[in-house]
């Protein structure tokens, strides 16, 4: 259902100019200013919201049958903007996100605005909490990793064989493991990334050799044999077995996975891998591109 919208998931800036539809009348299904907005709302800003909502259902083909809730008005990096949450829904799904339109209600644009005169990647810093997690290399590294991985997850195992050289050529580099099990698609990666933490809270050191051993036996791991494989990755990293087992069992490893997963979903992390570099995201962890962004911030003067 979803494929057909493409509202979100499509990369890029998009700018629609709203002018022709400023005057046109509200679509079928198209309703009043959205219940969700709590602060009193201007006849003005009414009309943008209904206006906007007009543009968007007749640009996708959104009929009555699919619910459009704009609002409430919020402000932008760019004071001639409204940064406008959206949501869309048919049946039981729902896709949410932003978009802007210009308060002379002319155009609206799917993307991103930036204020230039701040750091872009300051805000994704302050989010990523690395304090607690796994980590190589050095504690006060001019350049950090930052990796939201999933243990099941076939494009993760390929990042892991290639951060295998790029941390050989870059050991001046701090990379950071995160947990990020897509458990609706991934039936043992949270058993897997619990089992990752157990080892971690044990020893540090030996949390590697788990996460080593669970991606490159990715291909013969399954729901049914998950426990017992990592019972035995975890013996022969020469962890306590009993201690191990206990903490697998135990409910706080899961929340210290669980609270990496909300980490990543602040950070609006919704695949797998997703690296951030500096706080600069990279989703898929291409190798070229990562290689080249870790040279671009180690050239960097601060």
């Amino acid at each position: 259902m979803f494929a057909r919208w493409a509202l979100f998931n499509t990369l890029g800036v998009c700018v629609f100019a709203m002018a022709a539809m400023a005057q046109a009348p509200a679509a079928a299904g198209v309703g009043a200013a959205p219940a969700a907005a709590s602060a009193p709302v201007s006849p003005e800003q009414a009309r943008l919201l209904k206006n906007s909502e007009a543009f968007v259902r007749h640009f996708f083909g959104w009929g009555s049958d699919i619910q459009v809730t704009l609002g409430p008005l919020g402000a932008s990096a760019s004071p001639e903007f409204y940064l406008v949450p959206i949501s869309v829904k048919l049946g039981d799904q729902t896709q949410t996100g932003e978009v802007f339109v210009s308060k002379d209600g002319k155009t609206l644009l799917r993307g991103e605005l930036y204020d230039m005169t701040t750091d872009p990647f300051a805000a994704n810093r302050a989010k990523v909490h690395v304090e607690g997690n796994p980590s190589k290399g050095p504690e006060d590294a001019k350049v950090m990793l930052v990796e939201f991985s999933d243990f099941q997850c076939p494009h993760c195992r390929e990042l892991y064989e290639a951060l295998k050289a790029i941390e050989a050529q870059y050991p001046q580099v701090r990379v950071v493991y995160k947990d990020y099990p897509l458990t609706t698609i991934h039936p043992w990666a949270q058993t897997a990334a619990i089992g990752g933490r157990c080892a971690y809270e044990q020893s540090p050191a030996a949390f590697w050799k788990i996460h080593d051993a669970i991606f490159d036996n990715q291909d013969v791991l399954s729901a049914e044999n998950i426990w017992d494989k990592l019972v035995g990755f975890a013996k022969d990293a020469g962890l306590d077995v009993d201690t191990y087992k206990a903490c697998l069992s135990s409910p706080d490893a899961e929340k210290a996975v669980n609270a990496n997963h909300t980490d990543g979903v602040a950070l609006e992390v919704n695949s797998t891998p997703t690296v951030f570099l500096n706080g600069r995201p990279l989703v898929g962890g291409d190798t070229e591109t990562l290689v080249r962004m870790i040279e671009f911030e180690l050239a960097q003067k601060n």
